[in-house]
């Protein structure tokens, strides 16, 4: 895409609406503006609030950032000439005007300085205060990540209930059925007959034992204690590379000023092993040609929205191999119970991952192409 013409921002004097002097007053960033309009820094949304003709009042922080103008430079300029197509906003903020409506959305391109335009969603609407209009700014690929995120946190809520409900109900029939095959056992006299009552006695056991692994993260208390991440990775790191000693290489990309947190050592390792194993068994190939990796990278991420909430700070961990990615066909479904994309597989671990994570009230994400899968754990930081 070619990079759009960003408008200069000139002094704010220069760009004031000539044709309504009170706009242009009300358009210099007095105290009362700041004051009123302070607590939409905290939004993770773009929003600018503008008088009748689109002259910045207030620029939240959010809207600094994707500009990559600070909040004294883009007050007092035209909205409207930082979009591809100025038309648009003008027409809608002459409908505010007008009292035509009380919010209108549509889709634009937001130029930024030095960056290619951002597409976003614009929702405009009034204030209780004339002259005064809310114009809000969604970036889409923000939008979409969250409605994703909004759909995995609802998907492993319907798991839970799901795995709970359908593993209590095997448990009992199943006690019954390794009782009764037993007993069987006893009354029989021919080996071969008897071989055929231990099929069955191996077979509950193994289902019994898919049943626990299904109910483990409900089953076991939650132990809290100081966490630090990179010990977790180097557990995991350790036993990776244990089990696949040749032809697989787990590089460290740490970010040594994480802090500490709280939350189960013991659950955070298994998620992370969970997933590293995971990958390294999709590494197969490359293993057999010696030029596999698996990449633990940590990081700070500063006013991150997820799970429908924001946070000041949240780790970042990312889980990266160079294998053949996900196949398209379960993509949207990783995460779900019993979904495996390798034969023999069980399809809980990722589950099971997502579970114990989000007992942190964090979340798993998932971004693959062939030749990089990123799996990132955020988890909020104090």
């Amino acid at each position: 895409m070619k990079k759009p013409n960003f408008p200069s921002f000139l002094p704010s004097s220069q760009r004031r609406v000539a044709a309504d002097p009170a706009g242009a007053a009300a358009g210099r960033k007095s105290p009362s503006v700041s004051s009123r309009f302070q607590s939409l820094d905290l939004l993770a949304t773009l929003v600018a609030v503008v008088d009748s003709h689109g002259g910045v009042l207030y620029a939240n922080a959010a809207l600094e950032d994707a500009l990559g103008m600070s909040r004294r430079s883009i007050t007092g300029a035209l909205l409207q000439e930082c979009f591809t197509e100025p038309a648009l906003l003008e027409n809608a903020l002459q409908g505010a005007s007008g009292n035509q409506f009380a919010a209108l959305r549509y889709d634009a391109w937001l130029k930024r300085l030095n960056h290619d335009a951002l597409p976003v969603h614009v929702v405009v609407a009034q204030t209780d205060n004339p002259g005064e209009v809310i114009v809000e700014l969604l970036p889409l690929e923000q939008q979409a990540r969250q409605e994703r995120e909004e759909r995995l946190i609802d998907q492993a809520q319907a798991n839970k209930e799901l795995i709970r409900n359908l593993a209590h109900e095997i448990k009992n029939p199943l006690g019954g059925i390794r009782g009764a095959a037993q007993l069987l056992q006893m009354e029989l006299e021919t080996r071969e007959l008897i071989e055929y009552t231990q099929v069955i006695i191996h077979e509950a056991d193994r289902l019994q034992s898919l049943v626990d692994r299904l109910l483990a993260p409900h089953r076991r208390p939650h132990v809290v204690g100081d966490v630090n991440i990179h010990e977790v990775c180097e557990r995991v790191r350790s036993l990776i590379l244990a089990e696949f000693p040749k032809g697989l290489k787990v590089v460290r990309d740490y970010d040594t000023s994480i802090p500490e947190f709280r939350g189960d050592r013991e659950q955070l390792i298994q998620a992370v092993l969970n997933i590293a194993h995971n990958a390294a068994q999709a590494l197969g190939d490359r293993i057999a040609a010696g030029d596999a990796r698996i990449v633990f990278r940590t990081r700070v991420g500063r006013q991150v929205t997820f799970g429908k909430q924001r946070y000041r700070l949240a780790l970042e961990l990312h889980v990266i191999d160079n294998g053949p990615g996900v196949p398209d066909s379960i993509k949207d479904r990783i995460f779900f119970p019993l979904v495996s994309g390798r034969d023999g597989g069980s399809g809980l671990g990722l589950t099971l991952a997502q579970t114990f994570v989000q007992q942190h009230h964090g979340l798993i994400e998932c971004e693959s192409v062939p030749g990089e899968t990123d799996f990132k754990l955020l988890i909020p930081l104090p």
